[in-house]
């Protein structure tokens, strides 16, 4: 799958939404999550198609929601900061290029430690946990 500019753009977004606060490393963490999500291998993936879809999915990335603060910045209604957005590009496209390893161990989900524990990682395998957010794959 050849990523288009516009997945390029919304993953850099998504990444601005949910993890500007982490660093690069927290970044690559939830991109490579997102990359996960797009290559799981299953055809018309519930995630959505692409990284756009998968991002953009409802109720998937919060940041998404229409009644999250961050929607009208990723919507490019009020503008985000061009150095906060240019490095979350630059750790998009890191990720989108291969060329930097996954160090979540292929999470798919994670959430962030200022929220309580979704129900559904009890039964879930931890793989990381970075800055604000812990990583699991296998989410029943």
């Amino acid at each position: 799958m050849t990523a288009t500019e516009k997945d390029r753009d919304v993953l850099a977004r998504t990444l601005w939404g949910e993890a500007r606060g982490e660093g690069t490393a927290g970044q690559i963490a939830v991109a490579w999550t997102i990359k996960n999500r797009v290559f799981d291998g299953k055809t018309n993936s519930w995630w959505g198609e692409g990284y756009a879809g998968v991002c953009q999915a409802k109720y998937q990335f919060s940041c998404w929601n229409k009644t999250d603060p961050n929607s009208p910045y990723l919507s490019g209604a009020k503008q985000i900061p061009f150095r906060e957005l240019a490095q979350c590009r630059i750790a998009a496209d890191q990720v989108i290029d291969g060329k930097v390893p996954d160090p979540t161990g292929g999470a798919t989900h994670y959430y962030a430690t200022s929220i309580r524990a979704p129900a559904w990682a009890a039964r879930a395998k931890q793989t990381l946990k970075l800055g604000g957010h812990v990583f699991f794959k296998d989410v029943p």
